[in-house]
């Protein structure tokens, strides 16, 4: 038994390091969410499995009698959770967590839902604003980028009311972003404005 305030991994790393389909899925779920490391994507991956095994111990216990006492607790405290974090539907079941998807719980992040929700321009900008203490959940600074959003949550993200970005002329909010680059493409556009051409 190690020592019990030592932190332990919250992930299991691949089996084995070097194989080149998972490798290559695993750069692409980087780029296309704006992770920090592959790290972000075990985690991701890790949640997956703990839920479905869990889902898998609770069919085989349904298959054999109909769920009573703990098991039927603990299979609605599951189906409950991820309902209530958006990764099942209201009507789901517990076979539907054996179809969950690693970005399933990707796009639930916090720096992914922030960037669908137009408070950044870019995931790598979301990725920034939260932690640098810009975004707030439900009126509580967050800077975690993978603090999993409920749909609760969702409803309550904004600027952290500390922060710069609370203004709305700030330059760095999207919006703002929106009109500089609009004004910008306006000048160019005038009649009468003369366009170098070197040759």
């Amino acid at each position: 038994m190690g020592y019990p305030g030592k932190n332990r991994k919250s992930y299991e790393t691949p089996k084995h390091p070097w194989q080149a389909a998972r490798i290559a899925s695993e750069v692409e779920l980087v780029k296309a969410y704006g992770l920090r490391n592959k790290k972000e994507v075990w985690k991701a991956h890790s949640n997956l499995k703990n839920y479905r095994e869990l889902a898998r111990k609770l069919l085989a216990e349904s298959s054999k009698r109909t769920l009573a006492g703990p098991m039927k607790t603990d299979a609605d405290n599951i189906l409950g959770r991820l309902k209530r974090y958006g990764l099942l539907k209201s009507e789901a079941g517990l076979d539907d967590i054996l179809t969950l998807q690693v970005t399933t719980f990707l796009d639930r992040r916090l720096q992914t839902q922030v960037h669908k929700q137009g408070l950044a321009n870019t995931l790598k900008q979301a990725r920034q604003f939260i932690v640098h203490g810009h975004i707030s959940v439900g009126g509580r600074k967050v800077t975690v980028p993978g603090y999993l959003v409920s749909m609760d949550d969702e409803l309550g993200m904004s600027y952290y009311g500390n922060s710069p970005l609370f203004a709305e002329n700030h330059l760095a909010r999207p919006a703002q972003v929106v009109k500089e680059i609009v004004k910008e493409s306006t000048k160019s556009e005038q009649p009468g404005t003369k366009t170098e051409v070197r040759s």
